[in-house]
């Protein structure tokens, strides 16, 4: 299903399913749902709150996405970079306030999906639609091909990471901390603020609003957008989600080269990607090395699509999504 109206009214006969067939996973289903009750509370809470929890709130934003987009994506997931002891350990930490799970975690996971992108082994494939990508597949067992997917990859070099080995031991009570207390103490601490209302604002809309942002790259930026690297592949180049995502959303170029420490083409000044200056500038003070970009083989590649097109070899044409042929099938 996509997002539509009919994803909309397929959801309770998914959930139904599921249930009858014991998939569903129920301690991930009450997390999010009290997740979702407390950023809602915070909702409500803004109005209590100081300008500079305001301001506080709106900097975790990108402090804790940069944890995701710069720490466990770019270096520990597809290892585009190195990084220096310092920060390194900055970005363990700033990934700990983002609280998506543990960075082995979610490196084990995110691999996966890379090797086996839309296909059962994959943990969010698009092919089973919007939702499904985004959230829905937090919420049932996973497929046993991805079980078995991720027990046969290489994760050696995590292991063999002490900050990441430190952060798996704590979870989840240290992430835990980091993404809700944390916040608060420091906004009681340096402006007086009531520790709640931090706690609420800070710590819990922020964490919620920060998750939905990130899960639009598994979900929107697999479904909509332009296709201009790689065309039969289901990332797409999406403005939207990297804004939101600080500079995650350009995925058919992260796809095709997921090697690319930028996770895009061009620069920050002609896409919106946050995570590729903070890498850029830490490696303008030497706590950055190994850049990788994968500029020479899209040279290369374009090189042979330019001639292909000129011997009047059209480009190859993805195949219909699922609810494509669906759609194709009731008319």
């Amino acid at each position: 299903m996509d997002l539509s109206m009919k994803m909309v009214r397929d959801i309770p006969s998914v959930v139904s399913h599921h249930y009858k067939n014991k998939e569903l996973n129920w301690p991930m289903i009450i997390y999010v749902g009290l997740v979702h009750t407390i950023a809602t509370v915070g909702l409500f809470t803004i109005p209590k709150c100081s300008a500079e929890t305001l301001i506080w709130s709106f900097i975790l934003w990108p402090i804790s996405g940069a944890g995701i987009t710069v720490g466990v994506h770019r270096l520990w997931s597809h290892r585009s970079y190195e990084a220096k002891l310092p920060f390194r350990t900055a970005l363990m930490l700033m990934n700990s306030i983002a609280n998506q799970g543990s960075i082995y975690h979610w490196a084990r996971d995110h691999r996966v999906h890379h090797k086996f992108s839309e296909t059962d082994a994959d943990p969010h494939n698009a092919t089973r639609g919007f939702f499904f990508a985004h959230m829905g597949w937090l919420f049932v067992r996973k497929h046993p091909d991805v079980v078995k997917a991720g027990r046969e990859l290489d994760f050696s070099d995590l292991r063999e990471d002490p900050l990441v080995m430190f952060q798996k031991k704590l979870d989840p009570w240290f992430t835990l901390y980091m993404c809700f207390v944390f916040p608060a103490q420091i906004a009681q601490h340096f402006w007086g603020e009531a520790f709640w209302n931090a706690f609420f604002v800070a710590g819990a809309l922020r964490y919620v609003i920060v998750l939905h942002f990130t899960w639009l790259v598994n979900s929107a930026a697999h479904l909509f957008g332009d296709h201009p690297y790689d065309v039969l592949s289901y990332p797409s180049e999406n403005p939207l989600v990297s804004f939101c995502s600080i500079g995650e959303g350009w995925h058919n170029w992260h796809h095709k080269y997921p090697f690319d420490y930028a996770a895009s083409e061009f620069g920050i000044s002609t896409q919106f990607n946050p995570s590729k200056l903070i890498i850029d500038l830490m490696a303008s003070i030497g706590q950055v090395t190994d850049r990788k970009s994968a500029h020479a083989a899209w040279v290369m590649g374009r090189a042979r699509r330019d001639r292909d097109k000129a011997a009047g070899i059209p480009l190859p044409k993805a195949a219909p999504r699922p609810w494509e042929i669906e759609a194709k099938k009731v008319q």
